[in-house]
């Protein structure tokens, strides 16, 4: 047995021997933070010997800065590991992560070091991190040997393997304390407000096998005074780490944390998690495959009423997968018919959505798109533990169900794989989504009186407050005007509450004073005015998870945008992680927004800076995303040429190439009022 305290000592001498020998310089790409633990406590770039002994001593010695730059340092000198490791992870994975984050979909973080003595404990234990929606960050012997008993592993599967060294899994605290200054607006240097938000917010516990040398149990206890338990699965003794069994140790680590979670078992020969959500099956890898432009296929929730289904019923009409060929392309109609003395039919659309989410829960089901649009592959590893499409069914009755309990009274699906009749029930499913899309269409901020807020991210962002209305969905772009009113009238304490309009203060930059009032209270008295379409007077509060940053230029008299996909530098002279570091966390900020995708193809885009004219840069990835939409609603607003004067990088990395195409092509905003 390991004397866990006599041992701390011992590796702390260690780690600062070391540091004094650090003789080059170091940092990490595509980070706003520099080395991101030693920044949040201190607000001091390390990069070097010099930096790292300042932060080394102003820590007291603190073992989890030493092994940051010493990681730092080595990954320098030799470059990050190769697959399956992951190294240090982006601000822009962490940032795609936000919203999974607060949603429910990740109730909390687990970090997992050291060698299992036993793959399939290990194996496991892992297993039921995923099923209790754990995000599970990998360092050490673990990772081969999770590999050599065929767990996969990867951010699609929720189990991150940082690296090959205990040490590695700085990376975890790394990721904990760039959460704190993204989302929770804990500013560098406030050690105290830091070491409090992981401790309160961060919901981390951490799980080790033995075999650690005494550097890297010194790192592992230094994890402590961010208040994430320690819990052994034996080879140690002392200190204020906690011993616990293979059996015992996830539930443990939970119940240490206060993670509460139910989980039902669903009987279908697949697992079934949010942890398997993001995963993709390749074609190489597939049973079978149903739409993606090789079949027709479609998806459709609909309403009836009381008495005409049975609850859990699963019809298959058509061919099963045992009889189908091997990589081929089948057709198939997902009908799901519901009632509930609540159920109304404006919910049909934002159900129907869950599909895509339920069906990729499957361990071994893959799905991407809605409507008539739909592609659903199935793995042959799912396949050959005896998965057919009646078990979609089953999984999709059992999480419609065991999601809207509140909302829904009985659950059927009927799944069809009948070339004719998945042409019948397509077509009809198309005139449904025409009528949908006909009530929902010209819906406008002025013909509604109340709109709703969105304060889930306030699990890590304590001040921000999301407001949504139907011509401007949440910054995330998760959430419309619509998925809150449903939201709130399924759960009315929830974090989609009813903000009453109130009488206009302005009319040109979407300021009232009901939502004032709202904003005042719901942020704890830090925000006290808030304008819906304006960049630069009072703009809305930022969390982190925002699909896009607009921000001023005010040499070109424009506004750009920025999407968190793009790794490049901007006009504005930063990136998105720089900027998106300056803007988030609560912060109320003139002149930056964070926005949703969709929000920049609104009427109300810009609207307190003059519209859309405005715009003057975007990446041409997001141009391209966007241009199948932008150009005809552009066209429509008469600005037929306006798509091919909005710049992008291709065109111009720097305000004076920016400056200098904008004059060129006479882009309208040079002849707008100023900014500023």
């Amino acid at each position: 047995m390991t004397d866990v305290i006599l041992v701390v000592k011992t590796g702390n001498a260690q780690l600062k021997s070391k540091i004094s020998k650090i003789s080059r310089e170091f940092s990490y790409d595509e980070t706003a933070y520099n080395l991101p633990i030693s920044f949040a406590l201190t607000g001091v770039a390390v990069h070097d010997k010099s930096t790292a002994a300042t932060v080394f001593t102003k820590t007291g010695d603190n073992p989890l800065v030493a092994s940051e730059c010493l990681l730092a340092e080595a990954t320098a000198a030799t470059g990050k590991e190769s697959a399956p490791f992951t190294g240090f992870i982006s601000d822009t994975v962490i940032r795609k992560l936000g919203y999974s984050l607060v949603d429910g979909s990740i109730l909390g973080l687990s970090l997992i070091v050291g060698t299992p003595e036993s793959a399939g404990s290990a194996a496991a234990i892992c297993r039921e991190l995923q099923e209790k929606y754990m995000l599970t960050f990998l360092a050490g012997g673990v990772i081969p040997t999770l590999s050599s008993a065929g767990v996969k592993l990867g951010l699609d599967y929720r189990l991150i393997p940082l690296g090959s060294k205990p040490l590695h899994g700085v990376h975890f605290v790394d990721i904990v304390a760039r959460v704190a200054m993204m989302f929770g607006g804990v500013s560098p240097g406030d050690t105290g407000r830091l070491l409090a938000y992981a401790a309160e917010r961060a919901k981390a516990i951490v799980i080790v096998f033995p075999g650690l040398t005494d550097e890297e149990i010194a790192f592992v206890d230094g994890m402590r005074v961010l208040g994430f338990p320690i819990l052994s699965l034996g080879g140690y003794e002392g200190g204020e780490w906690t011993t616990a069994t293979p059996d015992t140790i996830v539930r443990t680590g939970m119940d240490l944390k206060g993670i509460r979670v139910n989980v039902t078992a669903i009987p279908i020969p697949m697992g079934c998690s949010p942890a398997f959500e993001g995963k993709s099956i390749r074609k190489e890898e597939m049973q079978v495959e149903f739409g993606g432009g090789r079949s027709p296929a479609f998806e459709l929730l609909r309403m009836k009423n009381p008495g005409e289904i049975e609850d859990g019923m699963v019809t298959v009409i058509g061919p099963e997968i045992d009889s189908m060929k091997e990589g081929g392309a089948y057709p198939l109609g997902i009908i799901i018919e519901v009632t509930g003395k609540s159920m109304k039919k404006d919910y049909e659309p934002v159900l129907e959505r869950r599909i895509h989410n339920f069906v990729n829960y499957g361990e071994g089901s893959w799905h991407v798109a809605q409507r008539d649009l739909i592609w659903v592959r199935i793995s042959k590893e799912a396949f050959a533990k005896g998965v057919k499409i009646e078990h979609l069914g089953k999984l999709l009755a059992s999480k419609f169900r065991m999601d809207f309990p509140q909302l829904l009274d009985a659950v059927a699906v009927t799944l069809i794989t009948e070339k004719e009749k998945v042409l019948v029930g397509k077509r009809e499913a198309e005139t449904i989504y025409a009528d949908r899309d006909a009530r929902i269409k010209g819906m406008r901020d002025h013909e509604v009186d109340t709109y709703y807020s969105c304060t889930l991210c306030q699990t890590f962002a304590p001040n921000h407050v999301c407001i949504i209305t139907p011509e401007r969905p949440a910054l995330c772009g998760a959430i419309s005007w619509l998925d809150g009113k449903i939201a709130f009238e399924m759960s009315p304490a929830g974090a989609n509450q009813p903000v009453e309009k109130g009488s206009l203060i302005n009319a040109q930059n979407g300021e009232f004073e009901g939502v004032n009032r709202f904003v005042k209270k719901a942020s704890h008295g830090e925000i006290e005015r808030c304008s819906l379409y304006s960049v630069m007077e009072y703009p809305m509060t930022c969390c982190g998870c925002f699909e896009v940053i607009a921000l001023m230029l005010p040499e070109v008299n424009g506004i750009m945008v920025v999407n968190r996909e793009y790794k490049g530098m901007t006009p504005s002279g930063m990136t998105f992680s720089t900027l998106a570091g300056t803007i988030g966390g609560g912060a109320q900020t003139p002149g930056f927004a964070g926005i949703s995708k969709n929000y920049i193809l609104s009427d109300r885009f810009l609207q307190g800076e003059g519209g859309i004219e405005r715009l003057v840069w975007m990446p041409s990835q997001l141009k391209d995303e966007l241009k199948p939409r932008l150009g005809p609603l552009l066209t429509a607003k008469g600005h037929p040429d306006l798509f091919d004067k909005i710049a992008d990088e291709t065109i111009a990395e720097t305000i004076e190439d920016l400056t200098d195409f904008l004059n060129r092509v006479c882009h309208p905003a040079l002849a707008m009022k100023p900014l500023m």
